[in-house]
């Protein structure tokens, strides 16, 4: 499947896409350099914050939620302002939020992780109609949280563990029920999961870190489509454009040597490929 170069920003550490179903917009974050990026037609615009920033989802046509270092912060996208509206129990600067997304009830998941990949030092949250609770500990790098589009289910993992599990959720309000399910184990490979969203069949698309790929997988757990990109550290997927056709990548220079970097000369850019099957539109985030 081709690709095109998106955006040649290059990031330190790309993540968080987001495509604005209102405004039909990309955004998305490098989180180290603690930047939120937004591309419009052929221009691009950067928010730059005192601390890292990691995830968003969109509250209104002109309001975002954004994942700040400890705190979830409310940006007005036109002018620039922004505000803390919920800070995480724990203060840690030595932890900071990660991969996060909005679910189908209008709450925000967002998990945590030690900058230096501290083993269990992180979590998974869920805020909701102002309540920060958290779910699921302990967990060193959160990532892939999505949700199925029939709302049946949420996806999440800790990628150093390489598994990602699957939760039931409440039809009602959208908590978890029970317990979560296994349902990829990649132990005992070189595949190491990060971000993900499931398309409008239900399919769990996944970035995976070191491999330079997207693959999607069926509910099942059957890999069925396979997406490669011109770097090794494909971070965040996105399913945006007019029709939730394009398919948009982050990626990362993050742990990349001075020789890979050579030869990854698109390392930290954020990708395009068109595919056949659209995305779901983005949840809105009730606060």
């Amino acid at each position: 499947m081709n690709y095109e170069v998106f955006d040649h920003t290059p990031c330190e550490l790309g993540e968080g896409l987001l495509w604005h179903p209102l405004r039909r917009e990309l955004f998305w974050c490098d989180i180290m350099a603690g930047t939120l990026y937004r591309r419009y037609n052929e221009e691009i615009q950067d928010w730059k914050f005192p601390h890292t920033v990691s995830a968003a989802g969109w509250v209104d046509h002109d309001t975002l939620l954004v994942a700040g270092q400890t705190s979830l912060i409310r940006l007005e996208i036109n002018s620039g302002k922004w505000e803390v509206i919920c800070q995480r129990e724990s203060e840690d600067l030595k932890i900071r939020f990660n991969d996060g997304r909005s679910d189908p009830w209008g709450g925000f998941w967002i998990g945590t992780m030690g900058f230096n990949l501290e083993k269990d030092a992180g979590a998974i949250y869920r805020y909701y109609l102002g309540e920060l609770r958290k779910l699921y500990h302990p967990i060193t790098v959160s990532n892939a949280i999505c949700f199925s589009p029939d709302r049946r289910f949420g996806y999440y993992t800790d990628t150093p563990r390489q598994i990602v599990w699957r939760q039931p959720l409440d039809e009602r309000d959208g908590w978890p029920i029970g317990e979560p399910e296994e349902y990829l184990n990649f132990t005992g490979t070189n595949i190491y999961p990060d971000g993900a969203i499931c398309d409008g069949d239900g399919f769990f698309w996944n970035a995976q870190w070191g491999s330079g790929r997207l693959v999607r997988y069926s509910p099942q757990a059957e890999a069925v489509d396979t997406v490669n990109l011109p770097t090794a550290h494909i971070t965040c997927p996105a399913l945006g454009g007019r029709d939730l056709r394009d398919l948009f990548a982050t990626s990362a220079i993050q742990g990349l040597s001075d020789q890979q970097l050579r030869e990854q000369p698109h390392a930290g850019q954020t990708f395009v490929s068109r595919v056949e099957i659209a995305g779901q539109q983005e949840h809105q985030v009730k606060l």
